[in-house]
């Protein structure tokens, strides 16, 4: 095996950082929306509307200042969190079609 064929441990070791942290968003996510799926149950059972455009917005400019503190783009956190929250609304319409 030529030197060119060895593992580089140096970019390993960032491969592993980004493999745990992948881990750990997966985590996060079906945390997330175990507990957004309690909510649409919720909203269903009390006839609210699946989606709270107010909150969105509020949430949108919340994540997008906290994307600029944290020298991320905020136009890749919101298109991120837009996805996010369209799926919920998607499970929150399913959660009131019951």
């Amino acid at each position: 095996m030529t030197a060119s064929q060895q593992p580089d441990p140096v970019l390993a070791g960032f491969r592993k950082s980004i493999d745990n942290i992948d881990a750990a968003l997966i985590h996060m996510l079906a945390e997330r929306f175990r507990i957004t799926q309690a909510v649409g149950e919720y909203k269903a059972k009390v006839t609210l509307p699946p989606a709270d455009p107010a909150r969105e917005q509020a949430q949108i400019a919340r994540l997008r200042q906290l994307a600029v503190e944290s020298e991320l783009d905020p136009e890749f956190s919101e298109k991120f969190l837009r996805f996010i929250i369209d799926e919920v609304i998607r499970h929150h319409e399913q959660a009131a079609a019951r």
